[in-house]
């Protein structure tokens, strides 16, 4: 048992000592255009439509459109289509629309039934696209928050950067302890499966898509094949980037602290049913991988708190340096986020959840024989055929 302390230790102080150190000398790359120097208007004013796709949205979608109409930016639009709604979010967004403050700018569409062999979102986005006007295309969700001066500043780092897809992450409204421990494990899993600060890279496979903000130049969308590339994707915003990245145009990923901001689940079961239909197809819909990457997940994030006891002496050296680098990877998420440091304690909490979010996925999804998205089946052959 002592050796396997002893190597089980090493490789996880290595793994977690080498991840905070490439954190620390990366996410100082990752820019941030809250910063007082991206306050600036961009040059040449190109024309943006903003996409916002809806369905049984009702109690989100009037202030997100209105914020969207109130932004300082000039030359934009706003396309908002309801996807087959069953509540009052198609009427929310007429009456809208209808206002004086909308100036013209914002355009209704009802789709109100889905054609075979399209997810329900991807294909709202794509309909939205087909009517747009702008250079530029910004996919956003109809629960997003927005600044005013937000496009002015991303444009202009669009411009600086000569950027073709520019991300901007989101600040997550967080309220209770479930709901900051799980979101803080998520954030603790994106760091270590997407390196924000390697997507610049282009001799790296490192991408980003985020549903929240994805603004990408028309001609690199119509380039990569459009939402029709992406018909049968569960994660269409991760794939976005993944598309734009493999395609060899420029992609940027921006902090920019509240110029966004959402609400994204509510409390720790909200986290756990919204990621159900999702963590099945980050493993690619594989029972396999799913099964492995729990044991990784054991691994990586349970032992070292169980290791650090059940060890005996300087065998349990490699397993504190293990714990201090994760210690070290929540202080830094704690100055980019509203988590505070001290929930790196709940980690274990947070970590068995995920793994039971995983399992609970790929048996629901295999039992069900597909996935279950807001109201609508979709089969799970065809979400395998169907993946980028």
């Amino acid at each position: 048992m002592i050796y396997f302390h002893w190597i089980a230790g090493i490789s996880l102080a290595l793994i977690w000592f080498s991840r905070l150190l490439d954190a620390a000398l990366g996410m100082p790359k990752v820019a941030d255009i809250a910063l007082e120097t991206w306050h600036r208007t961009p040059p040449n004013h190109p024309r943006v439509s903003i996409i916002v796709p809806a369905r049984n949205e009702e109690d989100h979608v009037e202030q997100s459109l209105m914020q969207l109409l109130e932004l300082s930016y000039e030359n934009y639009e706003v396309i908002a289509v309801n996807d087959r709604s069953t509540d009052r979010t198609g009427e929310v967004m007429d009456r809208v629309a209808s206002a004086p403050a909308a100036h013209g700018r914002l355009r209704v569409m009802h789709v109100a039934e889905l054609p075979p062999d399209w997810l329900g979102k991807a294909h709202a986005m794509w309909t939205g696209a087909n009517h747009a006007s702008g250079d530029w295309l910004l996919f956003t969700d109809a629960d997003v928050r927005f600044r005013p001066d937000v496009l002015n500043r991303v444009l202009s780092y669009a411009a600086c950067e000569q950027a073709d897809h520019v991300v901007l992450f989101p600040r997550l409204v967080m309220r209770g302890v479930g709901e900051k421990m799980m979101i803080a494990f998520f954030q603790t899993l994106f760091v270590f499966g997407h390196r924000p600060w390697k997507v610049a890279d282009p001799r790296t496979k490192d991408h980003m898509g985020i549903g929240a903000f994805n603004l990408v130049r028309r001609s690199v969308y119509e380039a990569i094949g459009t939402y029709a590339a992406l018909r049968w994707e569960v994660l269409d915003d991760m794939k976005l980037g993944k598309l734009i990245k493999n395609a060899g145009y420029t992609q940027r990923n921006v902090y920019g602290h509240n110029l966004i901001s959402l609400r994204w689940a509510q409390g720790a079961l909200g986290v756990v049913r919204n990621l159900t239909k999702n963590m099945f197809a980050i493993v690619s819909f594989q029972w396999w991988r799913a099964l492995a990457s729990a044991l990784v997940m054991v691994f990586l994030n349970l032992l070292p708190f169980a290791g650090v006891f059940l060890a005996h002496g300087w065998a349990r050296a490699p397993y504190a340096v293990a714990l201090a680098s994760m210690l070290g990877i929540y202080v830094g998420m704690s100055w980019m986020s509203d988590v505070p440091a001290y929930y790196f304690f709940l980690h274990p909490v947070s970590s068995t959840l995920f793994v039971y979010i995983l399992l609970r996925s790929t048996l629901l999804t295999l039992a069900r024989g597909g996935v279950i998205w807001r109201g609508t089946f979709y089969p799970l052959d065809k979400l395998r055929k169907g993946m980028v």
